[in-house]
């Protein structure tokens, strides 16, 4: 199993991660890692290909089975990676994309410090606000908080020494360009 093929994608809701990853996974081949969710399923969201979509009883059942390579409750609902699947992607010699917050990059750390962690920030805090407004998917009240869990996030994620790469999504070509350069550069291992 080679660690180097695990990808971990961070950054705030709204910069633009799920864009980015999924042109990288097109441009790479790799493997996306289907998190699991305890939220309800936007109007877009396919179960089993963008979240597995699960009740919380399931998701508690799966903490203390201690399936989960990492895990955190975010505005009430739980999110998390199951381990197994990315344990066999990775046994196959295949690049596993994560697609996570901070709180489940810093578990990953713990876990597997020798992964790649990429951060994807916004131009500036303006831009994001009008991201997660333009998304029209959460209610004023519910922009307002990922807003603000956004900018503690970015403070975090810039001091914790976890991320080989910070990449800024202002250009979102030039984002995409450079996370695929990194996902090749780390494959090629």
């Amino acid at each position: 199993m080679s660690i180097d093929h695990l990808i971990v994608i961070a950054g705030p809701s709204g910069v633009g991660k799920s864009t980015v990853v999924r042109e990288v996974l097109r441009r790479t081949g790799a493997v996306f890692s289907v998190s699991a969710t305890t939220r309800k399923p936007r109007p877009d969201e396919i179960d089993g290909q963008n979240y597995l979509f699960v009740d919380r009883p399931t998701f508690e059942k799966m903490i203390a089975e201690e399936q989960l390579l990492e895990w955190a409750e975010i505005f009430g609902d739980y999110y998390g990676t199951p381990e197994k699947p990315v344990a066999e992607a990775l046994s196959a010699d295949k690049t596993v994309i994560l697609e996570i917050d901070i709180e489940g990059s810093r578990q990953v750390h713990q876990k597997s410090p020798e992964a790649t962690f990429i951060f994807i920030a916004p131009p500036d805090e303006d831009e994001l606000k009008r991201r997660l407004t333009d998304r029209g998917t959460e209610s004023q009240r519910d922009i307002e908080r990922r807003f603000a869990r956004a900018t503690e996030e970015m403070c975090v994620a810039t001091g914790s020494g976890i991320y080989n790469h910070m990449i800024v999504n202002d250009d979102l070509d030039r984002a995409t360009r450079q996370v695929v350069g990194i996902v090749k550069e780390q494959t090629q291992k």
